[in-house]
């Protein structure tokens, strides 16, 4: 791919061609002042446009770069323009244009594959992830010193669900031009034994999505039971092998909503292209759940209770490092949960909640009969709670902190029966745990010979004691409504926040769009 002007462009170098050349480059860059400070950095040097082997590759390697950005969930980056402006150049001051031009979109390209397309506060505030972003200026300057055909390889996330998130998007965009799943179910709810049309319905679209071998049978029978049971697996369901309501909701949800949650997990896994940690703690609000992962080996599982799906309980999203862990903690209510519960409950009887203490600014104890809590609002309000360490504390027997201006952390809990239910979002917004102690065994593991015997030896004191990592942990708090394992199919997840349909909106805004038709 030559470029042909009306001049002289091998002149460059000479002084009225390098300023012409280089004031259409800063007049073009003023807008955008990282790829402005690349071009003074290297005397307005081309990396783009001139003719020589070098940028031919670059050009060529934006260029196949472009097709392929709908396959990572990428917007139209509108690549038709620059084309125009390559075929139309007739001047030095064209070509300087021009070259901006293509740093722009190559940009603009490497960022959104890089880091992401969208600001995630900016779309939900419950998103507080701070996601690092290559600054334009680095990246023209690794693109000019690399092969650019092995340069662009390196831009995507290198996390392995990445590539399998996009496999699957692939196989459902090819699968939706072909007439996806066919017919939803009509039926509010089926189960073992009933036949009919629903039943056939239902039949078809598990054959379809891959549950179900070629059948022919009307009937709820031993075979759809099983592929029922399966699909719940896969979706975070109780697999009793009864498409009840919410099985069957999920059986009927469409084809291009589960394209959507894979293009936004792409785009959550590009948030996360960062350096996650040889061992780290890994929580997927949606799934509910918890894990120590070793060198990408999952080697602790647990399930978890996560926020009220309330404005202000919700599990926030962000990564933080994991320092210790406090055996036998202290309940410190927060402010908002003393004023906003436990004070009306004051007001009404003084003696409620006796099982926590008044703790006044001077760290003593208040008598409550001595009291007039009708006199004070929630701003006048001045005393902390407390709720000593035992078995019934909030925190059960152990936190795990990971310090953050959120104060969300890890925790036990006493309440053991909500790990039992389907849709576990009961907490103010911390992470509660169903194996806390073994969590805890595995976290001191790496510093102890008998991890089991130490944690014991803390607790049995019935002391608030700290435990502090030799190797602090990094925690990842994720939001992943479609999840790809290493083997077996793609798992879905509820978007129990609503976090993913406002970011799929926005990722529309931005001018991402399904491929394929309507099936």
């Amino acid at each position: 791919m030559r470029i042909q002007t009306h001049t002289q462009v091998d002149g460059l170098t000479s002084g009225i061609s390098v300023s012409a050349f280089a004031q259409a480059i800063a007049e073009a860059a003023a807008q955008n002042e990282e790829i402005a400070a690349y071009y003074r950095s290297t005397g307005f040097q081309p990396i783009w446009t001139d003719n020589d082997e070098a940028s031919t590759a670059r050009r060529s390697a934006l260029f196949r770069a472009m097709k392929r950005a709908p396959d990572h969930g990428l917007p139209d980056y509108d690549t038709a323009a620059v084309m125009r402006q390559l075929e139309g150049v007739a001047s030095l001051r064209d070509l300087g244009r021009l070259e901006v031009a293509m740093s722009q979109l190559f940009v603009a390209y490497a960022q959104d594959i890089n880091s992401g397309v969208l600001t995630p506060s900016k779309v939900d505030s419950g998103i507080v992830r701070k996601v690092p972003r290559k600054s334009g200026t680095t990246l023209l300057t690794a693109l000019a010193d690399a092969d650019p055909h092995h340069y662009f390889k390196t831009l995507p996330p290198k996390a392995p669900e990445y590539a399998r998130l996009m496999k699957e998007k692939l196989k459902l965009e090819g699968l939706m031009a072909n007439g996806g799943w066919g017919p939803t179910v009509p039926a509010k709810s089926l189960k073992p034994g009933q036949s009919g049309a629903a039943v056939v319905a239902l039949r078809n679209r598990l054959i379809r999505m891959g549950y179900l071998n070629r059948s022919a049978s009307q009937s709820y029978d031993a075979a759809i039971q099983t592929a029922v049971q399966l699909f719940q697996q896969d979706h975070g369901l109780t697999a009793d092998g009864v498409a009840g309501a919410s099985t069957m909701a999920q059986i009927n949800q469409s084809l291009q909503n589960r394209l959507g949650s894979i293009v936004v997990a792409m785009e959550r896994e590009r948030w996360t292209n960062i350096d996650r940690g040889d061992r780290h703690v890994w929580v997927n609000l949606t799934d509910f759940s918890a894990e120590l992962v070793d060198h990408g080996r999952v080697t602790f599982a647990t399930r978890s209770v996560i926020g009220k799906n309330q404005h202000d309980l919700r599990s926030p999203e962000f990564s933080d490092v994991m320092e210790f862990m406090v055996v036998n903690p202290t309940w410190n209510v927060p402010r908002s949960i003393a004023t906003k519960e436990y004070l009306p409950m004051l007001k009404r009887n003084p003696n409620a909640v006796s099982h926590l203490k008044l703790i006044d600014s001077r760290g003593r104890v208040v008598n409550r009969s001595r009291v007039n809590f009708k006199a004070f609002s929630a701003k006048s309000f001045p005393f902390a709670i407390k709720q000593p360490p035992s078995k019934r504390n909030a925190l059960g027997l152990v936190k795990f902190m990971f310090p953050n201006k959120y104060n969300i952390y890890l925790h036990d809990t006493p309440s053991k029966s909500l790990f039992g239910r389907e849709v576990r979002a009961f907490s103010h917004g911390c992470i509660r745990l169903s194996d806390p102690f073994d969590f805890a065994y595995e976290l001191l593991s790496k510093q102890t010979a008998d991890p089991e015997g130490k944690f014991h030896s803390v607790l049995n004191t019935g002391r608030e004691t700290r435990i502090d990592l030799d190797q602090p942990v990094p925690v990842h708090l994720v939001y992943r409504t479609a999840i790809a394992p290493v083997k077996g199919r793609v798992n879905y997840r509820r978007d129990i926040y609503g976090r993913d349909a406002k970011l799929w909106q926005a990722l529309q805004n931005a001018g991402v769009a399904l491929r394929g038709a309507e099936g």
